[in-house]
C-alpha cells in the first residue's frame, strides 16, 4: 500500500523523446510511460540507446526533440551502470551510503539489511565483491525511500548465481514497496522472470509489451536470435490486457509468476532462478 501523500499512477513518461549526440541521432519518436508497482525492462543490442533512455528521462541529458518527465512528488533512487571508485582513498559502506545524502546510522542499516548486506556496513568498499557491491549500491538508492527506482545493468559484475538472487531481491522490493522499477539489462534469460513489460530499444522503440508477447517479435528475434526464444520460459499473466504503447487497459496487475513448463530444483517462487536451461 502506498504511504500517505506519494504520489500515485504514471510515475514517469517520455513522448516522442529524441536525444541527438555529436551530431549523431541516438535515439528518436520513444514513448514510455511507467506506473506505480510495475517493473519495466529495457532491453537492446549495445550501443542503441538503453543508457541514453535512462539518463534521458532522469533528466541527465537534454532531448533535442519530445520531452521526457518524472512526475512531481516523486522521489528517485538511481544506481548507473558504471560507479568510479578511487582504488587509492580508503572508504567503508557507511561511508558510501552518505556521500550524497546524511542519512543516519539506523537508515543505513535499515538498507543494508534489505539488500542482505548490514553485516558489510563497516567494510571496505575496495573489498567487495561483484555482488556485494550491487547490493549496496541498491541499498543505497533505498536509503531515499524511492518512488521510483531507476537500475542500469543491476547484475553488471555478478556471477550467474548471483544474478537469479538480484533480480529476485528487486522484484521483492517492487512488492514490498510498491515502487516502480526501470531497469536496463542485457540479460535476456533471467530478468525476465521479474519483469511486467519489455521494452525493446535499438534507437527506436522496436516493441514493448510483456515478455512473452516480445519473445515472439520478428525484430527481437532478429536482435538476438536464438536467444529470444528463453522470452517463453517465463509467463506473466495479469487481469488487464495493454494497449499497443503498453499501457494497462483495465484492472491491476497479478505479479504472480508461473514457469509454464520450466522446472527447477529449487522452488523458487519467482522463477528468478530458473537459469539452468
Amino acid at each position: 500500500m502506498t504511504g500517505v501523500g506519494k504520489p500515485e499512477g504514471v510515475l514517469l513518461r517520455a513522448e516522442g523523446l529524441a536525444v541527438r549526440l555529436g551530431g549523431r541521432v541516438i535515439l528518436h519518436g520513444v514513448d514510455l510511460t511507467l506506473r506505480r508497482g510495475e517493473i519495466v525492462t529495457v532491453i537492446g543490442p549495445n550501443g542503441g540507446g538503453k543508457t541514453t533512455l535512462l539518463r534521458a528521462v532522469l533528466g541527465l541529458l537534454k532531448p533535442s526533440a519530445g520531452r521526457a518527465f518524472v512526475a512531481d512528488g516523486v522521489t528517485v533512487g538511481y544506481v548507473p551502470q558504471r560507479f568510479a571508485l578511487d582504488r587509492v582513498m580508503p572508504m567503508t559502506v557507511a561511508r558510501l551510503m552518505s556521500l550524497t545524502a546524511r542519512p543516519g546510522r539506523g537508515a543505513i542499516e535499515r538498507a543494508l539489511t534489505e539488500t542482505g548486506t548490514a553485516h558489510l556496513i563497516d567494510a571496505s568498499v575496495h573489498g567487495l565483491s561483484g555482488g556485494e557491491l550491487q547490493r549496496v549500491l541498491l541499498a543505497r538508492a533505498l536509503v531515499r525511500a524511492p518512488d521510483l527506482l531507476v537500475l542500469d545493468e543491476p547484475v553488471q559484475g555478478v556471477d550467474f548465481t548471483g544474478e537469479a538472487a538480484l533480480y529476485e531481491l528487486i522484484g521483492t522490493i517492487r512488492d514490498r514497496h510498491a515502487c516502480g522499477v526501470l531497469m536496463v539489462s542485457h540479460d535476456l534469460h533471467v530478468v525476465m522472470a521479474a519483469t511486467d513489460r519489455v521494452v525493446c530499444v535499438n534507437g527506436h522503440v522496436c516493441c514493448t509489451g510483456a515478455p512473452h508477447e516480445v519473445s515472439g517479435n520478428a525484430e527481437v528475434r532478429r536482435l538476438f536470435g536464438p536467444q529470444a526464444e528463453l522470452f517463453a520460459l517465463y509467463r506473466h499473466h495479469h487481469d488487464h490486457e495493454h494497449d499497443l504503447t503498453g499501457e494497462p487497459v483495465a484492472g491491476h496487475v497479478d505479479h504472480r509468476r508461473d514457469h509454464h513448463d520450466h522446472h527447477h530444483p529449487h522452488g523458487h517462487s519467482h522463477g528468478a532462478a530458473g537459469h539452468a536451461g
